[in-house]
């Protein structure tokens, strides 16, 4: 019998305490803000097994022990290649088109590490110039003007456009997520920053575009500085309220009476891109940016705030000492203008990007559209948080074709009028066959049906709610509440949800949940496995005929993540002793060939975490394979899958409790001595064919 890879038991999946301290405010550690009676979805997934895949499941189901705990050391020198992990299976280069790699084994080297006959390069890195004036990069020398014209912190999502009359070059446009003073700063006082490295921060914060240079005969790229077109977003950026709360008395503040002029943007995570040639970005966890909660007195904004989050008396980083509008004892309302969804044009750097308040306000995993057949953007969104909600949004506008002036007007309007809604799970299957687990039941695979509740339509003239007791504008603004009242249905933290450009199916990444089966919170089912979920599972969905616009869907467990040597985790059936182990997916994207990529977020089973692709379809559906592993401390994110290239953002390198600028635990990207930085990578065959064939 195969020993079982190590698991972290020290906290949430395997994220170390000081990540969980400047992303997410230590959202873990707080009370879980959904304290409805809704349904969690392992109460309804429990019994969902399809009958048609019983003899392909009892086939595959190992039995193994469980495992014991490990803490993940501060990693490995830089090497050009991993060395196997025991208890990897190993799996080899055969595999579906796209994927036909030799899988990098599980590791804990401080490098990315790639496939054999892959090269890589470092494409931007934090705090290089990309506008005209920007000085060069100084750790020493920093200040808010030379950020605000340098490349930003903590890369997340990206998007590589088309730029045409440009031979060989591309528009990159990057998330920066959130910022760690500690590794940004020497002798950072986390009780008493200074104004100077709070407006550091700020300028840090929010989103870049700059366009890159392609190598010819390989996949390198390189940032072009002080392109046209390059620019930066920060926290005091302006951006435009749209949409059915804009104007509203909800998101009015004493700085901006009129309720639609926001400054900067928080915490974007992962995004989505546009058929109309705009990215999308999402406002994750905005609710740590705010102090002052224990000053607010009125009960219903009391309890609009604590359903968000937004629950600290002084905040991580100390804004609200610099800037009124961090204070919620001053200005209630201006949690509310964060959570949204950003679109942003890139392609011309005068226009003000729009938060779009009709795909409602949660906390923003991302948001990518497809179209219905008659040219209507449907846009998913996850809500990441633990038992939360996933949802989409059905804009009632057309894509209008060509590239006219008055074309790209008009769809820079698609997402501020249409219907959105919530989903609601239910499954089909005995809960008495879940124990806890994660054993697959009798019938061999996860699956059920579910509804899309509608909670409100914006049109012309004006916003309606479908939910009772809420009007309109408070199911924009507080739509987590209208979630509550409406029954939609407690997930695992959904993160990115993709719909596949090939099949249409729906991919919903859901990190874990180390909360379930815990007093007081729902066991494990069908959909949510094991309790104490610590590796967290995706989920497929596929709309009723297919039709994105449909109001009606089916959905399984494309995989329960993990080591495949645990009985506990499951691939869509194919033979587990032929993949790689995965934990906590957190983005997911497509290849060229229709498989799925996954970055990870808090690898759970003691190495680092990595990206990896796995077939959707055909004689190899489920099986992944690890493509690439990310240095110490850090986290998988924005992957791209070109034909010839694949994109990721490494964030947060040398992120590991302890560390700081002085006792550094990563030497990556440029080697002992060097601060460490967030960047963007680039990989691609040596031999210069495609990716995985």
């Amino acid at each position: 019998m195969r020993k079982l890879l190590p698991i972290i038991t020290s906290h949430a999946g395997g994220r170390s305490a000081m990540t969980c301290r400047f992303r997410c405010g230590d959202a873990c550690f707080h009370e879980v803000p959904n304290t409805s009676e809704n349904e969690y979805v392992g109460d309804v997934i429990a019994s969902a097994l399809s009958r048609r895949s019983m003899m392909r499941a009892a086939a595959v189901v190992t039995v193994a022990t469980a495992a014991g705990g490990a803490v993940v050391g501060a990693g490995a020198p830089q090497a050009a290649a991993a060395t196997t992990t025991e208890g990897w299976n190993g799996t080899s280069a055969k595999g579906a088109r796209g994927l036909r790699f030799t899988p990098v084994a599980p590791n804990k080297n401080d490098a990315v590490t790639v496939p054999d006959g892959y090269a890589q390069n470092v494409v931007i890195r934090w705090g290089e110039p990309i506008l005209r004036g920007a000085p060069a990069f100084d750790p020493d020398k920093q200040t808010a003007a030379a950020q605000a014209g340098q490349f930003g912190y903590n890369c997340d999502f990206l998007s590589l456009l088309p730029l045409r009359g440009e031979y060989g070059r591309q528009v990159l446009v990057a998330n920066h997520e959130y910022t760690d003073e500690i590794l940004m700063f020497e002798g950072y006082d986390a009780a008493n920053p200074t104004r100077e490295q709070v407006e550091v921060a700020w300028a840090a914060h929010g989103l870049s575009v700059v366009v890159v240079q392609e190598e010819r005969g390989s996949g390198k790229l390189t940032a072009v500085s002080r392109h046209r077109l390059n620019r930066r977003l920060t926290a005091t950026s302006e951006f435009r309220l749209t949409g059915p709360a804009a104007g509203s008395a909800l998101v009015r503040t004493t700085a901006d009476p009129t309720g639609t002029k926001v400054l900067g943007t928080l915490n974007n995570c992962a995004g989505g891109e546009t058929p109309w040639g705009t990215t999308l970005h999402g406002e994750e966890n905005f609710n740590q940016y705010f102090g002052g909660f224990d000053k607010v007195t009125d009960p219903t904004t009391v309890a609009r705030l604590k359903r968000y989050g937004v629950t600290t008396p002084v905040s991580e980083r100390k804004w609200e000492r610099f800037d009124d509008r961090f204070d919620l004892s001053k200005e209630p309302n201006e949690a509310n203008r964060f959570g949204w969804v950003v679109e942003l044009d890139p392609y011309d750097p005068e226009s003000t990007p729009r938060k779009r308040t009709a795909l409602g306000r949660f906390k923003h995993e991302a948001a990518q559209p497809r179209l219905t057949e008659d040219g209507r953007p449907v846009v998913y969104m996850g809500d990441d948080e633990r038992f939360d909600y996933f949802y989409k949004f059905v804009s009632s506008k057309r894509v209008a074709k060509g590239g006219s002036r008055a074309a790209h007007e008009h769809n820079l309007t698609l997402l501020d009028e249409g219907t959105l809604y919530v989903a609601k799970l239910t499954g089909d299957s005995p809960a008495a066959e879940i124990d806890g687990t994660g054993k697959l039941p009798s019938d061999g695979e996860f699956d059920g049906s579910g509804v899309w509740i509608p909670l409100a339509t914006a049109g012309p003239d004006g916003a309606v709610s479908h939910v009772e007791g809420m009007t309109a504008e408070e199911v924009y603004v507080f739509t987590r509440l209208a979630g509550d009242k409406v029954g939609a249905t407690k997930m695992d933290r959904p993160e990115d949800i993709e719909p596949s450009p090939h099949s249409g199916k729906v991919y919903v990444a859901l990190t874990n949940n180390t909360n379930r089966g815990k007093t007081g919170f729902a066991p494990a089912d069908e959909a949510n496995p094991r309790n104490l979920n610590k590796h967290g599972q995706v989920l497929e969905l596929t709309e009723s005929r297919n039709r994105a616009e449909s109001t009606t869907f089916a959905w399984s467990l494309f995989l329960v993540a993990g080591d495949p040597n645990d009985p506990a985790t499951y691939f869509a059936g194919f033979p587990k002793d032929q993949v790689s182990p995965i934990s906590c997916p957190d983005n997911v994207a497509f290849d060229p060939y229709g498989n799925l990529w996954i970055s990870t977020d808090g690898n759970a089973l003691g190495t680092h975490d990595g990206l990896f692709g796995v077939a959707t379809r055909g004689e190899r559906r489920g099986e992944l394979k690890q493509f690439l592993t990310m240095p110490t401390g850090a986290e998988t994110c924005g992957p791209i899958i070109q034909d010839r290239r694949v994109l990721v953002a490494v964030q947060h390198p040398g992120e590991v409790d302890g560390a700081s600028v002085e006792n550094p635990a990563s030497a990556w990207p440029d080697g002992p001595g060097k601060i460490v930085r967030p960047s963007v990578v680039a990989v691609w065959r040596e031999d210069g064919c495609n990716i995985g064939t």
